[in-house]
């Protein structure tokens, strides 16, 4: 029998995919390009949809850009205290 994992954000809500959350931190390592870590940090305080969690338990939302040569988007995988819930996903009948 599979194990049921709970995933909550820093304020122990529970979220699910599809749950909408506000990044509230993210963690860009030393070795990112000054423009990639510049779009990861405007991404603190934005609102997104939980699109999955991986097996360590983060939870990746993505951002899309426009940018001058087109569109662009930032995906980063988001732990408990990075993240709290503002709208729960709509229920699946």
């Amino acid at each position: 029998m599979q194990e049921v994992l709970c995933h909550t954000d820093r304020l122990g809500q529970a979220v699910k995919v599809g749950d909408e959350v506000r990044i509230v931190q993210v963690d860009v390592g030393p070795d990112v390009a000054d423009d990639e870590r510049e779009m990861f940090e405007y991404m603190i305080g934005a609102i997104s949809e939980i699109e999955r969690f991986d097996a360590a338990g983060r939870a990746w939302v993505t951002m899309w850009w426009n940018t001058d040569e087109g569109t662009a988007t930032t995906s980063v995988g988001l732990s408990s205290p990075q993240m709290e819930k503002v709208m729960q996903a709509a229920s699946r009948s």
